[in-house]
C-alpha cells in the first residue's frame, strides 16, 4: 500500500474518468486565542506528585487538629493545566528527561476512572508521555514499543459506543445526509465519495431514505459509494456490511474501497505492508452520475493551508452536486502556531474539556462504554493532536469556509428540515439541556453549554 501522489486530473478518452487524489498527511488542526500562561518548573510538578501521595494523611491530620491548609496549598501548587503546559514546554525545549519525569508524575496523580477533569488530565499527560517517547526514538528507545503504544486504531465497539453515548458523530452524519439527500433528489445514479468511510455507520440511514423516496414506477436509483481510508481490511468489511444492508432493502448498490495511504509500519508493531488487491488506488467517475463528496471529520487531517487548497481544488474539478463538511470548532483563533506545543496543548484542552464535561453530565458514572470511548476514541484523538506528526488545528468554519470559497465553492444553506431534524435527534437520544443546536452563517452548529464543538456545512 502506498500514499497516492498529487497529480493533475487525468481525463481518459473512455466513458469514465480516473482521478488520483492529492497526498494526505494525517494531522489534527486548530486555532484558539489561548492566553500565554507562566510555565511552572518540573520541581512544581514533582510537588504535585508528593502532594498526591500524601494527601490522605495530610487531610486526616488536619481534620484531627482542626487545621485547614487547603488555601495555602492551593496558592502554592499550580493548576493541572499549568503543569501540563509546563510539561509541553519541556518537550518544546528538548529537555526529554525532565519532560518524561513530569509526564510520569502527572500520570500517577490522575486517573482515567475519576471525574471529568482528572480523566482529561490523564489523557493529556499520557499523550505528552507518548510524545516524549517518540522524541526519544534514536536516543536508545525501542521504536517498536513507541509504535505499539501510539498507532492502534479504535475498535469498532468503541467507535459504535461513541456514536451511542455522544451526539457528535450522529449529528454530523444526520445533517450531512440530509444535505446529500436534498442535492441528489431525482437523480437516477448517485455516487457518494466518502473521504473517511471508517465503519460506514453514516450510510444505512441515507440508503434507506433514498429507497423510501423512490418513484414506484421508475424504481429506486442506483447508488455507488466510494469509501476512502487508510486501512484496507476495515474498508472491505465496511463494504460487505453496506452491500448486505442494500440487498435487504432492494436498493441497487455498489461499494468501492479507495486506499488513500497505508498505516506506518514498524518492526516491533506487527503491522503488515501488503495491500489487498480489492482496494482501488484511483477514483472512478461516470458522467451520468450525480456526485456528492462527504468530508465528515476529514479536512483537519490535511497537512496545511497549501494541501487544503490543493484538495479543495481537486474536489471542485469533479463538479460535485454537493460537498458536505463537518469539523470541530475551536474557540476564536486565526493564527497557525503548529510549532508551539504549549499552545497546541492549551487549544486542545479547551476543546476536550467541554467534551469530557458533556460526557460527565450525560453518561452514568462508571460507564464501561464511556471508559472505552475516552480511551480508544477521545484519548487517541488527543494523542494525535499532540503527537510529533499531528496537532494541526484550525479555527473552524471560518477557515473551512474561506478555503472553500477560494477554491470556487459557494455555500449551499442547509434546509430548515435538516436543522429541525438535528434538534429532534438531541431531544430523542441525548435529552440534556447542555447540548444545543444553532443555525448560523448557513451552517449548523452543535455545542455544549455556550461552547460550539462541531459545525456542519454544505457547498456546491
Amino acid at each position: 500500500m502506498h500514499a497516492l501522489p498529487l497529480n493533475p486530473l487525468m481525463l481518459l478518452a473512455s466513458h469514465h474518468r480516473r482521478l488520483r487524489p492529492p497526498p494526505l498527511l494525517l494531522h489534527h488542526c486548530g486555532f484558539a486565542p489561548v492566553k500565554k500562561l507562566k510555565l511552572v518548573t518540573v520541581e512544581a510538578i514533582a510537588m504535585l506528585g508528593s502532594l498526591h501521595h500524601s494527601s490522605s494523611d495530610t487531610d486526616n491530620n488536619d481534620n484531627k487538629n482542626g487545621n485547614n491548609n487547603s488555601g495555602v496549598l492551593a496558592a502554592a501548587v499550580p493548576s493541572t493545566r499549568e503543569l501540563l503546559l509546563a510539561c509541553a514546554d519541556l518537550l518544546q525545549r528538548g529537555d526529554l528527561p525532565s519532560a518524561r519525569r513530569a509526564a510520569g508524575v502527572l500520570l500517577s496523580a490522575a486517573s482515567p476512572r475519576a471525574d471529568a477533569a482528572d480523566r482529561l488530565a490523564y489523557h493529556f499527560a499520557r499523550a505528552l508521555a507518548l510524545r516524549a517517547d517518540a522524541k526519544a526514538v534514536g536516543r536508545g528507545v525501542d521504536p517498536g514499543l513507541v509504535a505499539a503504544a501510539s498507532a492502534r486504531p479504535a475498535s469498532s465497539g468503541a467507535y459504535l459506543a461513541f456514536n451511542q453515548i455522544a451526539p457528535f458523530l450522529r449529528y454530523a452524519h444526520l445533517t450531512a445526509n440530509q444535505a446529500i439527500l436534498d442535492a441528489v433528489e431525482g437523480a437516477r445514479r448517485v455516487h457518494i465519495l466518502d473521504l473517511d468511510a471508517a465503519h460506514g455507520v453514516q450510510w444505512p440511514p441515507l440508503l434507506q431514505a433514498i429507497a423510501d423516496r423512490a418513484d414506484p414506477a421508475a424504481g429506486p436509483p442506483e447508488v455507488r459509494i466510494t469509501g476512502a481510508g487508510a486501512d484496507c481490511d476495515t474498508l472491505l468489511r465496511t463494504g460487505s456490511r453496506l452491500r448486505a444492508f442494500a440487498r435487504s432493502i432492494q436498493l441497487p448498490f455498489h461499494f468501492t474501497p479507495l486506499l488513500l495511504s497505508c498505516a506506518a509500519t514498524h518492526q516491533g508493531a506487527g503491522a503488515s505492508t501488503t495491500a489487498d488487491s480489492s482496494a482501488a488506488t484511483s477514483l472512478e467517475l461516470h458522467p451520468d452520475e450525480t456526485l456528492a463528496v462527504n468530508c465528515v471529520m476529514f479536512l483537519h487531517k490535511l497537512g496545511g493551508q497549501d494541501e487544503l487548497a490543493a484538495f479543495l481544488k481537486w474536489v471542485k474539478a469533479m463538479a460535485p452536486a454537493v460537498v458536505t463538511i463537518a469539523e470541530r470548532e475551536t474557540a476564536g483563533g486565526g493564527f497557525d502556531r503548529i510549532d508551539d506545543l504549549p499552545w497546541r496543548v492549551a487549544v486542545a484542552m479547551d476543546y476536550y474539556s467541554a467534551v469530557f464535561e458533556a460526557l460527565e453530565a450525560t453518561v452514568p458514572p462508571g460507564s464501561r462504554e464511556r471508559l472505552a470511548v475516552e480511551q480508544e476514541v477521545l484519548g487517541r484523538e488527543i494523542e494525535a493532536a499532540l503527537g510529533p506528526s499531528g496537532g494541526r488545528w484550525w479555527s473552524g468554519l471560518e477557515r473551512w469556509g474561506a478555503a472553500a470559497r477560494a477554491a470556487g465553492f459557494a455555500a449551499r444553506p442547509l434546509s430548515a428540515f435538516a436543522v429541525s431534524q438535528a434538534r429532534l435527534l438531541l431531544r430523542l437520544h441525548y435529552p440534556s439541556e447542555g447540548y444545543l443546536v444553532q443555525e448560523a452563517r448557513g451552517a449548523c452548529f452543535l455545542g455544549w453549554q455556550t461552547r460550539p464543538l462541531l459545525s456542519v456545512s454544505s457547498w456546491q
